[in-house]
């Protein structure tokens, strides 16, 4: 019970911990959204704060001027009275002037004020404080001198500019219009005082008020607007600037891609000349830039390809499958010599249909041509001097052990150590000539969605004879409850018993093995240990070399072919191998694999 219990609860911390994970890396997913829009709120407002100090420069401008205009008025009211000040009582009408003259030295202040350190950083301030300064400075004389004085001329002219000049921050034009509507209504009405205009004597009536909320109203609605016009377009430039910046980057990446490709990039004309190239291609072809391939190269077909019908070829493939892949030819270089390439490429179209040009990577394969002819020779010398005899002997010897009325004279266990014999010849023949096969061509692998503890299992099951006649015993701590990797089942069958194998292999009878598999970052990390004799740090530096043969095997006919193919396949699945081992230690032979 005790271990059962152990093994759920791990079972359960490692869930936990899983869980832990995916919801701390949600978690930082969205509190990097947040942080991200906190930024964005925080340019846009810097950026409308920009706007406010800006703009509320041109009203300050123009009200100055405004002002000065109807301070012109008064001066010449002066000496030549209008007609239309006689409703506004005496004192209003003479002392009119010194009220224009005072609003003025108020904007003269905060067009100066503007321009401070102060101004800068609260303009929104400056903004409320210059508007209640005008429109106040009326409304306080008034007071003084016993009326109320609606001023629907100059309220209308107040806001209506504001909205027009400094159409942002909405609640700081209600502000300012609230103030001054606060201060009409409400100490006029405390106060008791008449309008100047005697057919008229109330504060306030139907009309007045419809009026003076419309008027806010719309103000406010248009600023309101623009505000909102105005931010989007700024987040939508946002967007666009960075989209232009990641273009940038990317086009410099994919430029650098492009110069320093190992491939030959290029694109060609239908008509058979290239128009562009980079420099691994001119490389290939023997040029010292991309401008010389192009500039040369007017005929591909006659030009560079040995046999010239390869340029019609390289195009009705690409007509009737749309594009190509390891077209291979022997093409010419710049100084005449003859090379093998290999080509993938595709036929690039307007939206008409028109073809335009093709467009690929060009391989140098020289190398690996001459390879797969060494090969060829290679396979052809171990298949007919050393595979068809082992088999042909392999065949006489079953023929034997099968025929108990055989007149030869020889003891079945002979015959049975000659089979034994034969299939170890067999096997080690296969074994070579995977090898060098791999070297060539790579590992093949077919990769699934795989349970690697059903592999282990299997690969186990298959050794129990070869392990008890060893009086080996193993130990297998794979669980399964490890998540899926993608990978090939069959090759990593090899894996474990190529490892299980070497082990037995290399060491006395009553050896213990355990293997284990465990979860490390994004990978697994699976480990096949023994108490063995150990190997040196000399032997282990060179233990997964093609050929080469530890020196404590039991087992004479080896050609160190096992780790060499384990290695292979690890590398191919797209991990790591290694052996952590000393003399009279144990050895412990590990790998990785990459988690799905």
């Amino acid at each position: 019970m005790g271990k059962v219990g152990n093994k759920r609860m791990a079972t359960l911390l490692k869930a936990m911990k899983r869980w832990a994970k995916t919801a701390f890396c949600t978690s930082t997913n969205e509190k990097i959204a947040v942080a991200k829009t906190k930024i964005q709120e925080s340019e846009w407002l810097a950026a409308r704060q920009r706007f406010l100090w800006q703009r509320l420069q041109l009203w300050l401008l123009l009200a100055l001027i405004c002002l000065f205009t109807f301070t012109l008025r008064n001066i010449y009211d002066l000496y030549f009275p209008l007609k239309e000040f006689d409703p506004l009582p005496e004192a209003f009408r003479t002392q009119g002037l010194l009220i224009n003259l005072a609003m003025l030295v108020i904007l003269i202040i905060c067009f100066s004020l503007h321009r401070t350190q102060f101004g800068q950083r609260y303009p929104g301030l400056l903004f409320v404080g210059s508007s209640w300064s005008i429109s106040l400075a009326s409304q306080l004389f008034a007071t003084i001198k016993g009326f109320a004085f609606p001023d629907t001329l100059g309220w209308s002219l107040l806001f209506l500019s504001q909205a027009t000049f400094i159409p942002v921050s909405w609640r700081l034009h209600l502000m300012s219009q609230v103030g001054l509507l606060i201060y009409y209504f409400g100490v006029n009405t405390a106060l008791g005082l008449p309008t100047p205009i005697a057919e008229h004597p109330e504060i306030y009536n139907v009309t007045f008020i419809l009026y003076v909320f419309w008027l806010c109203a719309i103000c406010d609605l248009g600023v309101y607007l623009y505000d909102r016009l105005q931010r989007s377009d700024f987040y939508a430039h946002q967007e666009l600037e960075s989209a232009y910046q990641k273009l940038k980057v990317a086009e410099a990446k994919y430029r650098s891609i492009f110069e320093n490709a190992v491939e030959g990039i290029f694109q060609s004309s239908p008509d058979g000349k290239y128009i562009t190239a980079n420099p691994a291609l001119a490389k290939i072809y023997g040029y010292s830039s991309p401008e010389e391939v192009t500039a040369n190269f007017t005929d591909i077909e006659h030009q560079l390809y040995v046999n010239p019908n390869r340029r019609a070829d390289f195009v009705r493939l690409i007509e009737e499958n749309g594009s190509i892949s390891e077209f291979e030819s022997q093409i010419y270089r710049r100084d005449g010599s003859i090379v093998w390439i290999s080509e993938k490429a595709y036929a690039v179209r307007d939206e008409q249909g028109k073809l335009l040009y093709y467009e690929g990577l060009i391989e140098d394969i020289t190398k690996r041509k001459q390879a797969e002819e060494a090969l060829r020779v290679f396979f052809h010398a171990v298949s007919h001097d050393l595979r068809n005899p082992v088999l042909g002997t392999l065949m006489v010897l079953k023929n034997l052990l099968a025929n108990p009325d055989s007149k030869i004279t020889i003891s079945r266990s002979i015959l049975e150590r000659m089979v034994q014999s034969s299939d170890r010849q067999l096997s080690l023949i296969n074994s070579l000539l995977e090898a060098h096969s791999s070297e060539v061509q790579g590992i093949a692998i077919q990769r699934q969605p795989v349970q690697l503890h059903t592999v282990v299992e299997a690969a186990i099951a298959d050794l129990e004879p070869m392990l008890a006649e060893n009086q080996a015993t193993l130990k297998n701590s794979v669980t399964a409850d490890l998540p899926l990797i993608n990978a090939d089942s069959t090759q990593l069958w090899r894996v474990f018993s190529n490892l299980i194998v070497n082990a037995v292999k290399h060491n006395p009878p009553g050896l213990e093995l355990t293997i284990n598999a465990t979860i490390k970052e994004d990978k697994i990390y699976c480990t096949v240990s023994d108490n063995g004799v150990g190997i040196s740090q000399q032997q282990s530096d060179r233990l997964f070399d093609l050929y080469y043969r530890g020196n404590s095997s039991r087992n004479s006919v080896s050609l160190g072919l096992g780790l060499y193919l384990c290695k292979q396949i690890i590398l191919a699945h797209g991990g790591e191998i290694g052996v952590n081992s000393a003399l009279d230690k144990g050895a412990t032979f590990w790998f990785t694999l990459p988690i799905q």
